[in-house]
């Protein structure tokens, strides 16, 4: 759900479909480089680098609340956060500058619709979230009673599915104890993978990292149940306990804050 696996490679829906939709591109501009003109070669690069670097400085600059305290994370683009409208300038930029001709301009349009066609079609198939319910699942807990997954008590649930051995879940875990703070009226459920009591409680001592509800699958049910691929792996639930959203890989703060304000 939400990935797709290629060999020992595990990606996102969303990035899966970005890499497609640019793949498409770079091959249709590179025919019209060999057919139309060679300036198309310059025209590709233009738009492929410079849309997206200006879709994440849009993205950083609409959040930048999440960016001030730390600016050098806009660089982390592998945690996703683009703002796409932002790179129709750079584009069309792009076609004034670098293409010459009318001729060139239009022809240009072709391999611009089909990657953004494939890209879209690409997310559509690949990101589609089955309303799953949760699971009938009890789980021990590092602090308190064993906790029943299918239980809901009217709020929206975010459920975190880490290891302490993975580093994408060691560098996202900071962000999602301050959302548990800033959002009371969620239930947040940060689910082990694998590992006990005594390996979890040392990371959490040495991280000084204070998480309510930290629980142990060590059969690692739940991703068989949500039939998600690698950790982390970042569920949004609505009240009812229906997945909203799996978010596959390391997770933003901004990202965090979004998806909770589309559960309510």
């Amino acid at each position: 759900m939400n990935a797709v696996s290629l060999g020992p490679l595990v990606l996102s829906g969303e990035r899966f479909a970005i890499l497609a939709g640019v793949f498409v591109f770079i091959i249709g501009t590179g025919l019209l480089a060999t057919r139309v003109s060679p300036r198309f070669n310059l025209w590709s690069s233009v738009v492929a680098f410079g849309g997206i670097a200006a879709a994440r400085l849009g993205h950083v600059l609409t959040h930048w609340e999440y960016f001030q305290d730390d600016p050098w994370r806009a660089l982390a683009v592998w945690q996703g956060g683009f703002s796409w409208i932002w790179a129709v300038p750079v584009i069309v930029a792009a076609m004034v500058v670098v293409l010459r001709t009318r001729r060139e301009r239009v022809w240009a349009l072709a391999p611009l619709a089909v990657g953004a066609l494939v890209w879209t079609t690409a997310y559509q198939l690949v990101s589609a979230t089955e309303p799953l319910p949760p699971p009938h699942l009890t789980l021990s807990a590092l602090e308190g009673p064993p906790v029943d997954l299918s239980a809901v008590d009217g709020r929206p649930v975010v459920i975190n599915l880490w290891a302490t051995w993975c580093p994408p879940c060691r560098r996202e875990m900071p962000a999602l104890a301050q959302a548990q703070i800033e959002h009371p009226d969620v239930r947040f459920l940060f689910i082990n993978q694998g590992e006990g009591d005594v390996v979890v409680r040392r990371f959490l001592t040495n991280e000084d990292l204070n998480l309510q509800s930290v629980l142990f699958d060590t059969a690692m049910e739940v991703p068989r149940h949500y039939r998600t691929v690698g950790i982390p792996v970042t569920l949004f639930l609505h009240a009812d306990g229906r997945l909203a959203k799996a978010h596959l890989g390391e997770i933003a703060p901004e990202q965090i804050a979004t998806e909770i304000a589309r559960l309510n």
